[in-house]
């Protein structure tokens, strides 16, 4: 999908890129705000205009990804002529979004086999599945040229779960790691992956002397602590025993920090002289908090229209790419929201006060006829799946799939355009308190759609930059 570089743009760009996304976003607000899963008892196909209603009308899914995502199409070609204003949304949506693709053009590590990125060492492969390989790569290679362009002497990965990312920094890159995670069973299973990535590396060299290991092996430093995001933390500021006491350089960074997780990166950065540069990729904006979350920055908050309830930021999170995928294969998946939402119209007939309630997932959902869903579905939140249905009924909403389809892929064109506006906030953010910031698209959106990474420093790297905008061969 293209998009705007925020590379490209200077700070009043990025100002006005604000006023923009704000003035769209209250636009469609409709769209945005609105559950797939009421698209029957709320009529939401009835709240577009009619215009666009015979436009989208019939599209298949293949269609709907060419003509509305952007997908590259084959096959029949729909000849009809769509109204101004939903081209115009379509076009504001390309517009408006940073774009995700990113600036490197390489053949996938993925070619030879799709479980195994041939880019990493089998040891750093172990227990790593397909998109963490591609991820911990990635973002542990910018961040190891961050460093060095920024003078840094400890990398601080927080929120490092299992810490394969930690592993690869200190262990593949040579670089010093504190890692700090909240849960005591990751962390402990962390280390016991430290242990058995080391032996693992020492069997390689016995294998193979040639290869010589270049200085000593510091696996990562673990640390059991929950960073509360609204207070700075002591441990993430401590030196390691073996870093220099005085003078030390903190790089901060998070691979997908959950939440306000996220906002405590920018927070520490902001405020601790000894964080010199910062590499955050964000992600679940649906739990950021009201307070103290979003916005961050002062322009944004000033801005009429800026709030993001938790719908359209959860909506943020979806990954458009993999649907739009899933579009052009048109397997049967694709009916879960209609069935979903033909379910909520016979929960709300049962108990009218029982409204979007949590379905935990019903097994193979595309082999099952729409009567067996409910009949499950209203099982799972404790009510009688024997309850009379009509099944007249049943199959007129399982008859408008596409309709369904079509209205969930116009509010996944808008979803980006708010994940553009968080991230922009916290660019704005960066920049009213004096520092550099950047967003460069780090992954390849096809396998992690939460792509952008937040780069700060304290001082310009000017055309230095770019380095971290290049792939390694």
């Amino acid at each position: 999908m293209p998009g705007v570089s925020a590379r490209g743009l200077s700070h009043e760009e990025r100002r006005q890129l604000a006023v923009n996304l704000t003035r769209v976003l209250t636009l469609y607000r409709s769209i945005l705000d609105a559950y797939i899963i009421e698209f029957f008892t709320d009529n939401l196909w009835g709240t577009l205009p009619c215009s666009w209603q015979e436009a989208l009308d019939g599209l298949n899914p293949p269609q709907l990804a060419t003509l509305l995502l952007g997908m590259p199409g084959e096959g029949e070609v729909v000849r009809s002529v769509w109204p101004l204003t939903l081209l115009a949304l379509k076009s504001t949506a390309y517009a408006l979004a940073f774009t995700r693709t990113p600036g490197f053009q390489t053949p996938s590590e993925f070619l030879e086999n799709p479980s195994q990125s041939s880019r990493l060492t089998a040891p750093f492969r172990k227990h790593v599945r397909p998109k963490k390989q591609h991820e911990i790569r990635r973002l542990g290679e910018l961040v190891k040229k961050l460093s060095d362009l920024t003078g840094c002497t400890q990398v601080v990965d927080v929120g490092s779960g299992q810490g394969h990312l930690s592993r690869f920094m200190s262990l593949g890159l040579g670089l010093m790691v504190k890692s700090i995670e909240g849960d005591q069973r990751l962390v402990e299973r962390a280390q016991r992956l430290d242990q058995e990535l080391l032996q693992a590396l020492e069997k390689e060299e016995k294998r193979n002397p040639q290869v010589v290991q270049t200085g000593p092996r510091h696996s990562p430093h673990h640390v059991v602590r929950w960073v509360d995001p609204m207070a700075l933390c002591e441990e993430l500021l401590l030196p390691l025993e073996n870093s220099p006491q005085s003078g030390a350089r903190l790089l901060l960074t998070g691979l997908h920090a959950c939440g306000d997780l996220s906002v405590a990166l920018l927070r520490h950065f902001c405020c601790c002289p000894e964080v010199a540069a910062l590499a955050s990729v964000g992600c679940c904006y649906m739990k950021l908090s009201d307070a103290g979350g979003y916005p961050l920055s002062q322009w944004v908050a000033g801005l009429p229209g800026y709030e993001l309830p938790y719908r359209l930021r959860e909506g943020a999170c979806h990954a458009l790419e993999e649907y739009a995928e899933r579009l052009q294969k048109a397997g049967p998946g694709l009916r879960t929201h209609c069935y979903r939402a033909a379910l909520e119209t016979v929960i709300r007939h049962a108990r009218p006060e029982l409204r979007r309630p949590g379905v935990q997932g019903i097994p193979r959902v595309h082999e099952l006829k729409i009567e067996e869903y409910v009949q499950r579905g209203l099982q799972r939140v404790g009510l009688d799946p024997q309850l009379p249905l009509n099944l007249a009924a049943l199959r007129a909403h399982q008859a408008q799939e596409n309709r369904v389809v079509a209205f969930f892929s116009l509010a996944l064109l808008l979803a980006p355009l708010v994940e553009t506006l968080i991230l922009l906030d916290r660019l704005l953010y960066l920049q009213e308190q004096g520092f550099h910031a950047e967003l460069l698209p780090i992954f390849s959106p096809e396998l992690s759609p939460r792509n952008l990474v937040l780069v700060a420093t304290k001082r310009p790297l000017g055309e230095a930059f770019s380095v971290l905008e290049t792939e390694d061969s």
